[in-house]
């Protein structure tokens, strides 16, 4: 029964964090600290930093894996599962009813989308306020924060951010090696080693052999699962990097056209959640609802057969005092990453006058001082968005 309750709250908390969780990937960490590290205590900020600078080094959608990862510590694989489950579904839903229905045209200009971008940069200041004073207490990896942020505001690739975090990790060995470091909490999973050991395998059986199958077999569900696994497993960076490499491979050779691609594109904007659920609109463009299936699936499936294979070896990795002084280099990092993120494209790309940083204060306000859940604060922030607009 205890179980059950586990598994029920893992659901309903992640698919609370599906339906509200807007702002991107950077957003979504945010949302994450928020109620599973502040509220629920599900693990700490240590912790979660560690899992953050692990999923960022995996190919695919970072913070969809960081969500994945705290529900297989709550509870194993089919707390994983779920997990995602709850908190990709809504996207999905709402993506496919884009592709069914709607042609995507002025989504992206409501208003009401306007006031979901303001308030991500509540959240991610919100995110950076805690996490850098946590991770960041000193000179050394202030330093380190401030200049993974530098970098990556004039070099904004997958590629640079992958080798801020190499860096820190490097820097992060030769200062603080011989310190005396704390551990933060393991990482408890309720499956052996030798289960990660077959998702790996799993994960290179699928890679080599769906393409083998595709080109032997015709079939557009096949067809559909080689494209997204494919891509699912070689986009490093997430977010608005899988955009390019699915247009390759779905509009040239005019499974999807280009305007039906850049609607899909306008429409994953205004939907919370995942970025890489826009596999779930251009599933239904080419296959209809089965399609969609396919596509999330296989895009989804190369995160699980990383995360399971990975995580079993997490903790011996982590109480190796190398490996943790390299991990307070990249936490430091990814306060920087974070920082960098807060202007280019967040505040880039929701605040556009006066109106819209007062609104931004005030749900700052909200979240910091007043200590209101994210959530809420998102439907505030809505509400004092299209209020405003209507005055003023």
């Amino acid at each position: 029964m205890n179980l059950f309750r586990t598994y029920i709250e893992i659901l309903f908390v992640s698919f609370r964090l599906g339906l509200t969780s807007f702002g991107g990937p950077v957003a979504h960490l945010a949302y994450f600290q928020d109620e599973y590290v502040n509220r629920r205590k599900w693990l700490d900020d240590k912790s979660y930093a560690d899992l953050i600078a692990l999923c960022q080094f995996l190919p695919g959608p970072a913070s969809s894996q960081v969500g994945i990862s705290i529900g297989m510590v709550r509870g194993g694989i089919i707390g994983g599962i779920l997990a995602w489950f709850g908190f990709t579904v809504p996207s999905v839903i709402a993506l496919v009813l884009f592709a069914l229905f709607l042609n995507g045209s002025g989504v992206q200009d409501a208003v009401w989308i306007s006031a979901l971008k303001v308030v991500a940069v509540a959240v991610v200041a919100h995110a950076i306020m805690n996490m850098g004073k946590k991770l960041t207490p000193d000179r050394p990896r202030i330093t380190i924060a401030v200049l993974a942020a530098f970098i990556l505001l004039f070099y904004q690739t997958a590629f640079a951010q992958i080798s801020i975090i190499l860096i820190a990790a490097m820097i992060g060995v030769y200062l603080f090696r011989k310190q005396d470091l704390p551990e933060g909490q393991d990482v408890e999973l309720n499956y052996k080693k030798k289960t990660g050991v077959v998702s790996l395998i799993l994960f290179i059986a699928f890679l080599i052999g769906t393409p083998i199958l595709a080109s032997n077999v015709s079939s557009v569900y096949i067809t559909l699962f080689d494209i997204f696994y494919r891509v699912g497993s070689i986009v490093f960076g997430g977010g608005h990097v899988v955009l390019p490499l699915l247009q390759a491979e779905v509009v040239p050779n005019g499974l999807v056209s280009k305007e039906l691609f850049l609607a899909g594109y306008g429409a994953t904007q205004a939907v919370p959640g995942p970025m890489f659920t826009f596999s779930s609109y251009l599933g239904t463009i080419i296959a209809s609802v089965p399609g969609a299936i396919v596509a999330t699936l296989a895009m989804f499936l190369p995160s699980f057969f990383l995360l399971v294979g990975v995580l079993p070896f997490w903790n011996q990795l982590r109480k190796n005092k190398n490996v943790r002084a390299g991990l307070l280099g990249v936490n430091a990092a990814v306060v920087g990453i974070l920082l960098a993120a807060l202007y280019d494209p967040i505040w880039t790309s929701a605040i556009h006058s006066n109106k819209d940083i007062a609104i931004a204060i005030g749900s700052f306000t909200l979240l910091y001082h007043w200590k209101k859940p994210a959530w809420l604060v998102v439907l505030v922030t809505v509400v004092a968005y299209i209020g405003v607009s209507l005055l003023v």
